[in-house]
């Protein structure tokens, strides 16, 4: 009698350490994101060094969720809606990792800039990192509160992030053709653009695995038509 539901509670307390390790990692990440960005548009080279102390500690986060994940899909063979949020906090895991690096790579061309001749105010890349840290905001607040209606908004928004890219590509050609001491200055903001991009992109990863989660349905590939819901906070259970 007394040994049937311990396992099974042990087993939800297990779960529960995973989530609230994510959102250790998810916390640390998206600050990283934010004084990335505000470190590039103000110059700041000190901001590099803060947010590789922070992808650091990420980093060891993923190894531990990893390590964790396997052990309970080894020990306790989940089924169904366990087993999704099993394996969806391993992807969310691994495109939060990613997301750290991209973060990194932003703070280091911040770096970089603060050496450089200033260009001209390019508001195209504060509005991608508006937009880029918004969708990854709402993606893990869509994970948290199991909210596929909201994931399915922050997918709407990947096409901007992109229009955003190849506008800035041309007014950055623009810059360097015009004069050449801007070359180097408008090729980090490239650079910027695409771990930008490449943030939005994780960010919708991570909004598809949520519907999965909740839906037990793959949009990824758009698999399915993706359109706005009715109700942004549209839920199924799972």
């Amino acid at each position: 009698m007394m040994g049937g539901p311990r396992p099974r509670r042990h087993f939800h307390d297990e779960l529960d350490a995973l989530q609230d390790t994510l959102l250790e990692m998810a916390g640390l990440v998206e600050e990283s994101v934010g004084q990335a960005t505000r470190g590039v548009l103000a110059r700041d080279r000190a901001i590099a060094e803060v947010v590789r102390r922070k992808d650091d500690r990420v980093d060891e986060l993923e190894v531990e969720i990893d390590s964790r994940a396997m052990e309970l899909l080894a020990l306790q063979q989940p089924m169904a809606k366990d087993l999704r949020q099993i394996m969806s906090t391993l992807k969310v895991s691994n495109d939060l990792e990613r997301v750290g690096d991209h973060a990194v790579n932003i703070a280091r061309a911040a770096e970089r800039l603060s050496e450089m001749p200033g260009l001209p105010d390019m508001p195209e890349i504060a509005e991608m990192a508006d937009i880029a840290g918004g969708m990854l905001a709402d993606a893990l607040a869509a994970f948290v509160s199991r909210n596929s209606g909201t994931a399915r908004m922050v997918c709407l928004r990947d096409d901007k992030v992109d229009n955003l890219r190849r506008s800035l590509f041309r007014i950055l050609v623009t810059h360097m053709l015009e004069d050449p001491r801007r070359i180097s200055p408008a090729l980090e903001l490239l650079l910027v653009s695409q771990n930008l991009e490449r943030i939005a992109d994780l960010s919708t990863n991570i909004a598809e695995d949520v519907v999965f989660l909740v839906e037990g349905r793959t949009i990824k590939h758009r698999s399915e038509p993706l359109e706005a819901p009715d109700d942004a906070g549209f839920e199924t259970p799972g």
